[in-house]
């Protein structure tokens, strides 16, 4: 049962990442109809970006959590305003293609620069250690950020889905016109929504740093993985995003326990059995 548990836990875990990330993705997706395969390379620049603040400028951990993705956010909105806004009105495949692109260039560069082997972060003397369960023992870091995604996810489902910024986000994306008509300025409430998207990411980012490592292909490894939650809980869907990461992570760890050969490909059969079933995923509507 100790084995149990602790994959378990990993899954849970690896969860909070699918979540977050699939969240940032589903906030890009839902709101300006772009596939965002950028996702990946952004989430490992906030990882890097809290490296930097740290070894760097000595800015610790807790700050790297607010600052990250507000510069990764920022660098965001300056590919949106520079390249992803020509895109509007076309196939979803140019801006797939166009996101690929930038994914590669920005792996790239940090692969050149960095190599490919990992630079260690080191986890906040706060958050070090961990909890006897009696059933399990905890590290207090893993903890920390299964509770800390749940809360932003939920934070930031709240803010586009209850609140009178969401309803204008939402109103924004289907009829532009009307809302500009009411004085609101729309193309910088895109922008704003891509940062938002990319500085979810990149906080997913900061919060891996400790765990997995700093590495220029961290977001490479999860990118596609992500892609298939985001589609299983129906592409846009906020709440569906959020659901299936934390859901897929736990069944991920289950899949390592009782049957491990099977672990890295249970997503993929997942998707399948779910498009086979609702090709507009679990919480997706039809257009």
């Amino acid at each position: 049962m100790q084995a149990l548990y602790a994959q378990l836990l990993v899954g849970l875990i690896n969860g909070s990442f699918y979540a977050l990330l699939s969240l940032g993705l589903a906030v890009i997706f839902g709101m300006l109809n772009i596939i965002n395969f950028a996702h990946g390379a952004l989430y490992m620049m906030g990882a890097f970006v809290a490296y930097f603040l740290l070894n760097l400028g000595g800015i610790s951990y807790w700050w790297a959590l607010l600052i990250a993705p507000i510069l990764v956010g920022i660098f965001g909105m300056i590919l949106e305003r520079t390249m992803l806004q020509w895109l509007t009105g076309l196939d979803h495949l140019y801006g797939l293609l166009l996101t690929f692109g930038i994914a590669l260039i920005v792996q790239g560069v940090f692969q050149n620069y960095f190599g490919s082997s990992g630079l260690p972060y080191a986890i906040p003397d706060q958050l070090k250690g961990g909890v006897n369960l009696g059933f399990m023992f905890l590290p207090i870091y893993r903890g920390w950020v299964v509770i800390f995604s749940l809360v932003v996810c939920l934070a930031t489902w709240f803010l586009i889905e209850k609140t009178q910024l969401g309803a204008y986000l939402r109103a924004a994306t289907e009829n532009p016109t009307l809302v500009r008509a009411f004085g609101i300025n729309v193309p910088r409430m895109i922008t704003l929504t891509y940062g938002l998207g990319v500085g979810l990411a990149a906080l997913a980012g900061v919060l891996s740093a400790p765990i997995n490592q700093v590495r220029p292909l961290m977001g490479a490894d999860l990118i596609i993985v992500v892609f298939a939650v985001v589609v299983i809980g129906g592409m846009g869907s906020i709440m569906g995003s959020i659901i299936t990461g934390f859901a897929l992570g736990v069944i991920e760890g289950f899949t390592k326990y009782y049957y491990p050969e099977a672990s890295n490909t249970v997503v993929f059969v997942l998707m399948v059995l779910v498009l086979l079933v609702k090709p507009t995923g679990l919480t997706g509507r039809a257009a």
